[in-house]
């Protein structure tokens, strides 16, 4: 009897001890209950009173914006619009789509090989662009027709609305230097930039600026990169690798609605080598990818359009560039010229001087008139007075011809000697579509094998968006 008194006493007393923790768990989860609920009813309450602010007509939009600041350490001027404004981002691209027949006498197919009928993509580009701030955009263009698949092409940002700089502008991108460099291959007369582009140092990274008169008819820019730069927008080299490149443009003379207008400009660039080399080379302005089907094409047969002229590999500390460039608008024609002197200071020679040219004339037969852009002091786009349609018009028709020449003979050096003449007809469908034909006759003095000829006929489809 005692150990059955015993045990039912202790399980009465565990069966208080339970009801107890029972009772006083659900007097605290009571009170949390009772506390949380007022909280939960003041939140929708605040967010009730902030939403009834905004929409209310009584409250400036500056002010309801500004109602929630994004931390307490942002300036007055950060607000939640701009905040949800940047970044911005648009997508854009253009491709080119080249077909080549040529022509070659005895001598030239001697000189530079059997050169190939045959079609490519040119140019195939897709780029994002857009603004992270108010001040300070970016593009970043790659190009997937170029060696490399895909290339860095213009890959950099800006920092815009700077005193007296204007805008400085940090990456990869044209460097200043020439007219013909300068203006956007979607917007050229004719299938490639005349021959004494083989001088440009074009594309590299580095950091530069422009800016302009407030009136837009003076334009000043200025650079210094790293010099070569791959087609990966790299550079790596401890002896030099420095370069700078400079261009000033003006308009003396122009009409108010810009049919009339003379342009002027000048550059000079300098470079330092990384490799302490430099090579000047050019095709006869018809150019088919090094990459491009290659796999197809027979043995000893180049896949690409080979250089006409070519200095080969100078040993060089440095090089000096000059250029001289002109352009002319009276109405429907308008004329484009341009000259660069390249001084090249050999190592272990003589000092050496290069030389090339060209001149080139446009005339549209259908009135349009070739726009100029005023702040990149170059030609724009052209922009037809009736896009081609079925009902509206036939778009814009363009005849044009050009004269270049690239000399690349001096002392020790035998480069050769070029001179092209390129007859374009061109078909604008409307400011974003064009079909060009040209036909190119190259005249090649060849130090090794003499003169020798070549024809080209080209054709060209293109389309940006």
């Amino acid at each position: 009897m005692r150990n059955g008194f015993l045990g039912a006493r202790g399980f009465r007393f565990l069966f208080l001890v339970c009801l107890g923790i029972s009772l006083i768990g659900l007097g605290v989860a009571f009170a949390e209950q009772e506390n949380l609920e007022p909280l939960e009813q003041r939140i929708d309450q605040l967010e009730s009173e902030v939403q009834r602010l905004r929409e209310s007509p009584s409250v400036s939009p500056a002010l309801s914006e500004t109602l929630i600041q994004p931390c307490s350490g942002c300036p007055s001027s950060y607000s939640a619009a701009q905040s949800s404004r940047y970044p911005t981002v648009a997508l854009g691209g253009f491709f080119q789509a080249d077909w080549g027949w040529f022509n070659q006498d005895a001598v030239n197919l001697a000189t530079v090989g059997d050169i190939q009928d045959g079609a490519d993509f040119r140019r195939a580009r897709l780029n994002a662009h857009g603004d992270v701030w108010e001040n300070v955009g970016y593009m970043a263009e790659f190009d997937f027709g170029f060696p490399g698949r895909p290339s860095f092409m213009d890959v950099y940002l800006d920092i815009r609305d700077l005193p007296l700089l204007g805008s400085v502008r940090i990456g990869q991108w044209r460097q200043p230097f020439g007219m013909g460099g300068q203006t956007s291959v979607k917007e050229l007369t004719f299938l490639e930039r005349g021959l004494p582009f083989a001088f440009l140092p074009f594309r590299q990274i580095g950091i530069g600026f422009r800016n302009h008169s407030q009136d837009e008819d003076v334009t000043w820019a200025a650079s210094m990169f790293r010099f070569p730069t791959d087609a990966f927008g790299g550079n790596v080299g401890d002896n030099g690798g420095y370069a700078l490149a400079t261009r000033v443009t003006a308009l003396p003379w122009y009409s108010e609605d810009e049919t009339r207008l003379v342009h002027l400009g000048a550059g000079y660039s300098f470079g330092d080598p990384a490799n302490d080399k430099v090579r000047y080379r050019n095709q006869p302005e018809f150019f088919v990818s090094e990459t491009g089907g290659a796999a197809l094409v027979p043995a000893g047969v180049s896949p690409s359009v080979p250089p006409f002229v070519d200095t080969g590999s100078i040993a060089t500390t440095n090089f000096n560039l000059f250029n001289a460039e002109g352009g002319l608008v009276l109405g429907s024609l308008y004329l484009q010229s341009e000259a660069i002197y390249a001084l090249v200071n050999q190592t272990g020679g003589p000092d050496l001087s290069f030389s090339g040219a060209y001149a080139m004339a446009g005339y549209f037969l259908t009135g349009e008139v070739r726009s100029y852009n005023r702040k990149a002091g170059v030609f724009g786009r052209v922009k037809p007075l009736n896009n081609f349609s079925s009902a509206s018009g036939g778009g814009a028709w363009e005849v044009a011809a050009r004269w270049s020449y690239l000399d690349l003979n001096d002392k020790n050096i035998a480069g050769g000697q070029l001179n092209d003449v390129t007859l374009g007809l061109n078909w604008y469908l409307n400011p974003r579509t064009k079909f060009q034909f040209n036909y190119i006759h190259a005249f090649l003095d060849n130090p090794t094998f003499g003169n020798s000829d070549a024809d080209i006929f080209a054709w060209r489809g293109q389309i940006d968006f």
